[in-house]
Order: C-alpha cells, then structure tokens, then sequence
C-alpha cells in the first residue's frame, strides 16, 4: 500500500535500465533538478515537506531506493559493491529524466550514497548537500580518522547487527509503542531529538514499515566472527554495503575530477551518526550486553565525524571546499526536526549555482 503524498508532489512509477520504483517529485518540469537520497529504514516519503519548500524554479526529485518503499522486491542490494546498487540507480534515474547536472542531497545512508556519487559522478553534480551523513568508511568496525577497521573481518559491522525485535516488529506492521523495539519507539529515540515528534510521524512510520525484509534484504546476511562480537559482515543487503568491509576508498572523493561545494549539516545531539553512536557496538560494549567486550583500546568507538571532517578536510587542501553547519537541540534529521534552520543554508548552497 502506498504512503499517501501532499498536496504538490506528484508519484509516479518510473522503470528505468536498472529499477522501477515509486518516484516523487515537485516544481515545474522544466526547473533545476535538486535529487534527494533517503536514509535506512525509510524512504522518498522523508523529503516530501523538504521538497516542496524548495525556492521557486527548482524541480524536486526523491525515488524509493532498492530495498525500500515500492521499489521493485527483486531487486536486491548486493553488498559486496558496497553501495555502488543505489548509486548506479541513481545515474539511471537521471539519465532516464534526461537530467545531466543536478544538486544532490543525501541523508544518513542516502550520504553515503552520495560519497559514491561524488567519488563517481563529480562532474555531474551542481552542489552536495550532506544532512547526517554516514561515514565514508561504513557503519562500525574502525577505530580511528582514517577508517583503520578494528579487527581484520570487520567484526560488528553489517546485518548481524541489527535488532532481531526491531526487525519481527517491522514484519509485523507495528505502529505502537508497546516495545522499545517498535520501529514508532526506536524513531523518537534514535532518530528524532525527545521530545520533538513530527506532524506527519504517522506516514514516516508507514514507510520504515516498508523495508523490504530478508537476509537478502534488511537486514540482510551475517557471518559469525571469532572476535568480539561474534558477528561480521555477509554478502548482501543495506547493512552489509554500508560495512566498511565494501567501503569506498576516499582517494575517490579527494581526487574526484570535478569538485563541487559540500555542505555538512549535522545535528547537535545526533545518536545516529556521531562519536558516541547509540548503535556503535564500541559503545554499548562496556554495557556488557554481548559479553566479553575486549575494552576500549582493542574495540573503541567509531569517531565518524572525525572521519567525515577528515575527508572533507583533504577534498579541501585538494581544491574543494565545504562548509561544516551543526543545529543545536536537534537530532538525525535537521530536514524534520529543524526545518527554517536546514532551508536556510540548504537554499543559500543550490541558490548559488
């Protein structure tokens, strides 16, 4: 069943050399095209508001990626790529709307995506606006500004990560917030700053209840590891493409051939993505809910803003340049959660050309 729109974004379905999907879009068809890249767990349904606030003459477009939404189920994400699926749907995507320049804005996953992007595709980018990105280097499993991994299997990374309750519950179609678990509870825990909770958190639900399941799928396969704790990445699905097992080697980005402008906004109190992630195992560790934590020094946290900053700093001393803005009282989603804040910055980075 379909998530249902507002009133200006128009849904189509749009089958393209490499996916059929759900696409949404806004603004005149002739205007500058400024392509959204949603998160994990969720989908175009995300940027809708984003979208619609777009300044005048600017054409908005978000697609349902692989594995979410009303993308086609076949199509599956292989890991082992790392996120190479959703950035090569991506290019089609434009291609097929005959768009060769666009802005490009990725949230959480959907910046990961777009490091790929950048590293691939600079010379089609106008402007790159990142709102909690991921880290270039994946999603656990490394210890310090370099990416270096923290055991040599990348041990607590990947679908053995994630909450086998989040996941029943997701299947279930639960909307309460009966368990802890319950995708309604981990989005006003992890995602948006408390107390805050959006207008349309009805529909955001709707969508994370969406995600395509399976261990092809979300959260998709793991390996069991000899180290700590005890799982490491398989072959398929989100989690696993975003293991910095299948990272992008960011000699990509600094040495991208075009370099268009960066703009980082973060929020202040996000647990998403940030030095103390909530769902880093280096910091729930020490809790001991997977026993035998080998201690900090072996297993740290992954300090992914400094691993966003430090790449962003050599795209700079490479010819780049980009600019780092943090919104105070906010959490995962500034877009949502800080709406005048984000389109502030966001408008002044595509008006700007």
């Amino acid at each position: 069943m379909s998530v249902p729109t507002i009133e200006g974004i128009t849904a189509h379905t749009i089958t393209t050399s490499r996916l059929a999907t759900r696409v949404l879009t806004s603004g005149p068809d002739d205007g500058v095209p400024v392509l959204f890249l949603h998160g994990n767990v969720s989908s175009a349904t995300w940027w809708e508001e984003t979208m619609l606030r777009l300044p005048a003459g600017f054409r908005g477009i978000a697609l349902d990626q692989r594995g979410f939404g009303e993308a086609d189920a076949e199509a599956l994400v292989d890991a082992t790529r790392g996120a190479g699926d959703f950035a090569d749907d991506a290019v089609a995507l434009m291609d097929h709307l005959g768009h060769e320049r666009f802005h490009l804005v990725g949230s959480s996953l959907g910046g990961v995506i777009a490091w790929w992007l950048l590293a691939g595709h600079s010379q089609r980018i106008i402007s790159l606006t990142l709102a909690d990105p991921g880290s270039p280097y994946g999603f656990g499993g490394t210890k310090d500004a370099e990416g270096t991994p923290t055991t040599d299997d990348y041990a607590g990374s990947g679908g053995g990560l994630i909450n086998p309750e989040l996941v029943r519950l997701i299947g279930e179609g639960d909307t309460s917030t009966d368990s802890m678990f319950s995708p309604r509870a981990a989005l006003r825990a992890l995602v948006w700053k408390p107390p805050f909770i959006p207008k349309r958190e009805d529909e955001f639900v709707a969508a994370l209840l969406q995600t395509h399941l399976g261990e092809d799928a979300y959260p998709g396969d793991k390996v069991m590891s000899s180290n700590w704790p005890f799982v490491a990445p398989g072959a398929m699905g989100v989690n696993n493409a975003v293991s910095p097992k299948y990272a992008l080697d960011v000699s990509r980005i600094i040495g991208a051939a075009a370099k268009p402008r960066v703009l980082w906004v973060r929020g202040a109190q996000d647990l998403t993505v940030s030095n103390t992630a909530a769902a880093d195992p280096g910091t729930w560790g020490p809790m001991g809910l997977v026993p035998g934590f080998p201690g900090a020094e072996a297993y740290p946290q992954q300090p992914m803003l400094d691993q966003i900053r430090k790449v962003l700093d050599d795209y700079t001393a490479a010819g780049g340049s980009y600019s780092e803005i943090v919104i105070d009282d906010c959490g995962h989603v500034p877009f949502i959660e800080k709406p005048e804040e984000f389109d502030k910055v966001f408008h002044a980075q595509i008006a700007s050309g």
